[in-house]
């Protein structure tokens, strides 16, 4: 039933030819969603942010940054209709987006590269979408999955001693989607 509209909002945001890869991430993610989801109000929503995510993803691959204009497109443009959709989890959402930035925070400011702030901004975003969606159980979820998948890239990384600065958001974004999908 969405699958359509996923077709259609692909090129929109990776026009042709430039980001091949990208494109379809962005569709397989949409299309894992749809079917796990299934036809709820907050698909449209989530489709947006699978947009907006994928194409963060993509430039923080290619330069490790994390735009702050890109961040705050996904919080608002998902954020607000999602809260208008699930006025009851505002709060409990607000507290784990809150807590994972904090956490995020003081490991961004301890000495060396471990995290930069658009990790961080992007890490209390994505605590907020996936709790005003799913709720705790899959922020908690989401977490892991984010870690698990940044630790084996740093573990293939350093086993093969390449740069050891690599870009945590792919990971995050990847980690929310484990989150949503992993959702009772």
């Amino acid at each position: 039933m969405w699958l359509p509209l996923v077709i259609l909002m692909v090129p929109v945001v990776f026009p042709a030819g430039r980001c091949f890869a990208g494109a379809l991430a962005a569709l397989l993610a949409a299309a894992l969603l749809a079917a796990r989801l299934g036809p709820v109000p907050q698909l449209p929503v989530l489709l947006f942010g699978v947009e907006i995510g994928v194409l963060l993803a993509v430039i923080d691959l290619r330069t490790l940054r994390l735009p702050d204009r890109l961040v705050g497109a996904l919080a608002a443009g998902a954020g607000l209709p999602l809260a208008l959709l699930a006025p009851a989890r505002i709060g409990p959402a607000l507290l784990a987006a809150l807590l994972v930035g904090a956490g995020y925070l003081l490991i961004a400011l301890l000495p060396g590269r471990g995290l930069g702030l658009g990790d961080v901004k992007l890490g209390a975003v994505l605590a907020l979408l996936v709790g005003l969606v799913a709720g705790w159980p899959a922020v908690l979820a989401a977490l892991l999955a984010a870690h698990l998948i940044g630790g084996g890239v740093a573990v293939v990384l350093l086993a093969t001693r390449r740069r050891r600065i690599f870009p945590f958001g792919p990971a995050l974004l990847l980690g929310a989607l484990a989150g949503l999908l992993t959702a009772a």
